[in-house]
Order: C-alpha cells, then sequence, then structure tokens
C-alpha cells in the first residue's frame, strides 16, 4: 500500500484521494475491469492500475480532468481509457467504450482538492474568484442563483442542501445585498453570509461553508446524479462486482446507505425496534461493510479532507429490473419537486 501513496506523490497529483488505503485492503485483490466514475486527477484511476487492474475506465464531467487523463493514457495506453461525461451515465458510456459490463466501480464524490484550488472555478469560499461552481463548465452558474432566485427559493436551496438553520436570515442578507450591486465573487458572498450569522468563535467551520455547499450541490444537480450513478452501477456491474462509494456529507452518506440497505433486502426506515423488512425478491447486492469506514488519525493529520469522508462497499449478486423507490433514499423533499424557475 505504501508504494501506491508515494507513487502517487512523486506523479505530482495535486488531489490527494481520501482512503484509498482503506478502499484497497477493503477490496484485495483488485482485478479485472474496474471504472473509476469521478477521475478528477486520477489518484484512485493509478492506484488500480498499480494494484492489478487489468483495465480502468474513468470517467469525469470536468473538461480540465482530460489533462490528467492524456497523461495517464500514455503511460498505460493499454489499460486506461478516458472519458468525457456524467457517472450517472456510466453504463451507456462504458457499453459505447466496448465492454459489456465491469468488476469493479469507485465513486469519490463532492468537489475534488484541485477543483478547490483553482479560485477561478469558484467552489471555495477562502479564494476569491467568480461565483461559478460549474462542474461541466456550462449550465447555470452560483452567480445565476444568487443573483437572480427569489428569496424562499435561496432560503429552500440552502436549507433543504447544506442544512443551514439560518438559511432564512442568509437568503435574505443576499436579496438585501444584490438590491444594491449584484454579488459577483466568492469573497463578496462568503462576507454577506458572515456578515448576517454570528457564530461562536469557537466553532472552526466558517459560516459559509454549508450555503457553498449548498449551491455547489443544487448547480451540479449531485444527488439526483447519485441515485442516477447508483442504479447505473447496478446495471453494468457483472455479478461479484464490486461497488464501492465515498461521501462527505450527510445528505450524500444517507442516499447511499439507503440504496444499498434497499437493494441487499433491508428496509431502510428499519429500527432494533422493528426487525428490518425483507424485499427477497429484489435483493442485488450483499454489504461488504456494515458501517461506514472512517479515515484513521494518521491519514487525517496528512490529509485534513479525509475527517468527514465515509466509505461504504457492496458487493452484486444480480440484477433485478426493479426501479428503486427514490422517496426512501432519504433524497430532501424540495429536491424532488424539480426546477425553481
Amino acid at each position: 500500500m505504501s508504494e501506491v501513496k508515494l507513487q502517487d506523490k512523486t506523479e505530482t497529483s495535486r488531489h490527494i484521494p481520501v482512503l484509498l488505503d482503506t478502499f484497497l485492503e477493503s477490496v484485495d485483490p483488485i482485478d479485472g475491469i474496474w471504472l473509476d466514475g469521478t477521475f478528477g486527477d486520477g489518484g484512485y484511476s493509478r492506484a488500480l492500475v498499480n494494484s492489478g487492474a487489468t483495465r480502468v475506465i474513468a470517467i469525469d464531467r470536468d473538461p480540465e480532468a482530460q489533462k490528467s487523463a492524456d497523461y495517464l493514457k500514455c503511460k498505460y495506453p493499454l489499460r486506461f481509457n478516458f472519458v468525457l461525461g456524467r457517472f450517472g451515465e456510466m453504463d451507456a458510456l462504458v457499453k459505447k467504450e466496448g465492454f459489456a459490463s465491469v468488476n469493479g466501480i469507485i465513486l469519490d464524490l463532492g468537489v475534488s482538492s484541485m477543483q478547490l484550488d483553482q479560485a477561478e472555478r469558484g467552489f471555495s469560499f477562502q479564494k476569491k474568484g467568480p461565483l461559478d461552481m460549474r462542474m461541466s463548465k456550462s449550465g447555470l452558474s452560483a452567480y445565476d442563483i444568487v443573483n437572480e432566485y427569489s428569496e424562499s427559493d435561496l432560503a429552500n436551496i440552502i436549507y433543504n442542501y447544506g442544512e443551514e438553520r439560518f438559511s432564512r436570515r442568509i437568503a435574505r442578507a443576499i436579496v438585501s445585498k444584490r438590491s444594491k450591486n449584484l454579488i459577483k465573487s466568492t469573497e463578496e458572498l462568503a462576507d454577506v453570509i458572515s456578515n448576517s450569522v454570528k457564530t461562536p468563535k469557537r466553532l472552526k467551520t466558517h459560516p459559509a461553508t454549508r450555503t457553498f455547499q449548498a449551491l455547489r450541490i443544487f448547480v451540479n444537480n449531485e444527488l439526483d446524479e447519485l441515485v442516477d450513478g447508483l442504479e447505473a452501477a447496478e446495471r453494468i456491474l457483472s455479478p461479484h462486482g464490486i461497488l464501492a462509494v465515498i461521501t462527505f456529507h450527510s445528505l450524500e452518506d444517507r442516499i447511499v446507505k439507503r440504496f444499498i440497505q434497499l437493494r441487499s433486502g433491508e428496509h431502510p426506515l428499519s429500527n432494533r425496534f422493528q426487525p428490518s423488512k425483507q424485499q427477497e425478491n429484489i435483493v442485488s447486492f450483499n454489504k461488504i461493510t456494515r458501517k461506514a469506514l472512517t479515515a484513521r488519525d494518521r491519514e487525517i493529520n496528512y490529509n485534513p479532507r479525509a475527517r468527514s469522508a465515509k466509505l461504504r462497499i457492496a458487493k452484486k449478486i444480480k440484477y433485478h429490473d426493479f426501479p428503486i423507490n427514490r422517496d426512501q433514499l432519504g433524497i430532501p423533499i424540495f429536491h424532488r419537486t424539480g426546477a425553481l424557475k
């Protein structure tokens, strides 16, 4: 495992893969065809090739990922493929590449360190840049939402996708500020939020954290994309194939957890006072991890981003052409109502 980590560093990867060693240990041995659905800077793809995968197919919606992908393609021309696209369409994309199925899938969700470090992408409130946040560099931007959406719509977005209890206060402050001057930069938006929400100094979390998360999730339609990706993974995985998903906040983790529960025959709303309801006719996965795996202290020390990461792994049994009940996945109710405007 240490060789993989050293190689990642010497190949000048800007993105440190979270829970990489934990993932490799949990699915060892790695062989066959693997799909890296969130390529980013290529950390997981490199590790998969170096750990024995015969072929790695990588997908990313961000055009910036092409640079790292070109490097890996030159280094591993027969073992690496890159496709620009959304992992929610992975089954169709993989088949276009000429593969009927894959033996494993890894999804490292959320925004990458590479994207956060690029001020011009507008993902981070710690770097001054335009209000963008678009992973694909196309479509609706954070600027459009912040400066055009109604106060109630803003409050709903911030509350549902950021789980921010001061959502109404923040939305009111945004509308007040933009009535005088449009909010154009991440720095301006962060200042508006900080001035509207007075949090105790002892708290380490910046007051803009949840709002920026909410805007990013809404701009990129991340929760619907996640469910699409989980369903596509079920279709494209071969029997005994591995599904591994890394999440960074409760909304993502709840969806992944409940999807695996439902597809492994458990009712996600069961508790210790109510035995789980078996759905034997639609069992398509077995849990590999009964609980989410988290980062060790050593990893958190050199990669603080790992602190909130959770890894869940399941093994495919067989595919059932039976649609998932999205009402049971924990997607915010507001998210299911569709476009706001």
